[in-house]
């Protein structure tokens, strides 16, 4: 042996996310071990979290108090990826007989055969890639409709070759209708330079949990802030309110 070093792995969370003007995001705020590969997304998801609140409040279309919803949606997941995170390592590491049985007997006959399920792979799949993440919980989620509430993530639909995500590249406010929209919310929408975007009804929209006609509001990090299944502009000009948040100058536009 030429050389060596020693590894040493840590799993902790910082007391708090922010503390003033000073804010913690990805491994300052939390630091785990590498099992599972969950580092880059969870610093990516407290990254978007934080830019358009920051940007909200910087233009004046925010109060400060936006800035608190940072910690409070992003710490109980640093939480518990560390907690889990430090499972497996644990696991990974142990030492002793029983430990090396189970790791190098039984896991390597149990895990293949669990992976033959579609259940148990589609698990794995969406908690891996943290598509389960939600924020239900926040001050800034409201509303539920069908099996989508506020503050999940939107369900990703796909109708003859077409899904409803390409939308989500734009970095902005914007409301999702999945059937017709009402003159009035297309009004409000036009009025306040929100853009709407009209999905005719399909059954696969059905089967992802939406509901046909409701308001689907999204946050500019892509996550559900508001579901209203009145489908009437009312119940945003509540929400806005509520929050403080004014709405800046965007491009405006209705698409089917």
């Amino acid at each position: 042996m030429n050389w060596f070093s020693t590894y040493h792995v840590h799993h902790r969370v910082t007391e708090h996310f922010r503390k003033g003007r000073a804010f913690l995001r990805g491994d300052a705020a939390h630091i785990h071990s590498p099992a599972g590969g969950q580092g880059m997304n969870t610093g990516i998801g407290d990254a978007i979290n934080l830019a358009w609140k920051l940007a909200a409040v910087v233009a004046g279309r925010a109060p400060e108090k936006l800035l608190d919803s940072y910690e409070a949606e992003r710490i109980g997941f640093a939480r518990r990826l560390v907690a889990t995170t430090d499972r497996v390592f644990s696991f990974a590491t142990a030492e002793g007989r029983i430990a090396d049985i189970l790791r190098t007997r039984i896991a390597p006959v149990l895990i293949p055969m669990v992976m033959q399920v579609e259940m148990a792979r589609e698990y794995l799949f969406r908690t891996v890639s943290q598509i389960t993440l939600n924020y239900r919980g926040s001050p800034l989620s409201q509303g539920a409709a069908g099996h989508v509430y506020g503050g999940d993530r939107l369900p990703w639909v796909s109708v003859e070759g077409q899904d409803n995500f390409p939308t989500l590249a734009a970095i902005t406010w914007q409301i999702h209708v999945y059937g017709t929209a009402s003159a009035e919310l297309a009004a409000w929408c036009a009025g306040h330079d929100v853009p709407l975007h009209v999905f005719a009804w399909r059954s696969e929209h059905e089967a992802a949990g939406l509901t046909r006609d409701a308001i689907y509001l999204l946050r500019p990090d892509t996550y559900v802030a508001l579901v209203d299944a009145s489908g009437a502009p009312g119940a945003l000009d509540r929400y806005f309110a509520d929050h403080g948040i004014r709405l800046g100058p965007r491009d405006a536009g209705v698409t089917e």
